[in-house]
């Protein structure tokens, strides 16, 4: 869609960091990325249309989110007895649509994982960021996580995707 790259390229940008803070558990600075009526979505079917009429791996607004970053940085958690860790790698950065200060963002995405007690965990699909605000500004109104095997078995997700 875009044929500008300097675009591209602060979007991607903007992805990296995105990225950057959460595999450093910077929840709060994380969160902050959104609007105040921000989504985060992860559907639980491939081409999934609606996250209300059907089942969802996760649908969080703001209050959601804050009741699992606060799980997050609890220090009696026990699931994170030591704390997950996480290493994203994120490409193929391509803006596919755009309208006003809006843009649609897509990209690819792995995540390894690690948890003690259990395997280093590959997690691969791919993000559709819906952004506003002006250039390097933006604001994320949804994020949607389309994993790769969603409609697999799921182990339990304690961090963010």
């Amino acid at each position: 869609m875009s044929g500008d790259p300097m675009l591209t390229h602060a979007v991607a940008d903007y992805l990296y960091h995105e990225a950057e803070l959460l595999d450093a558990r910077r929840w709060d600075e994380w969160d902050a990325l959104f609007t105040d009526e921000g989504m985060y979505w992860v559907p639980l079917q491939h081409g999934q249309a609606d996250p209300l009429n059907h089942a969802s791996i996760f649908y969080e607004d703001a209050v959601l989110r804050d009741v699992r970053r606060r799980r997050l940085d609890e220090t009696h958690a026990w699931s994170q007895q030591p704390v997950t860790r996480t290493a994203r790698i994120v490409g193929n950065v391509r803006v596919v649509g755009q309208s006003g200060d809006g843009l649609r963002v897509r990209s690819t995405f792995q995540m390894t994982e690690w948890r003690k007690g259990r395997d280093q965990r590959q997690l691969a699909g791919h993000y559709t960021h819906d952004l506003a605000g002006p250039a390097g500004a933006w604001r994320i109104v949804l994020k949607r996580v389309d994993l790769i095997n969603c409609d697999g078995i799921q182990d339990c997700y304690e961090v963010f995707l």
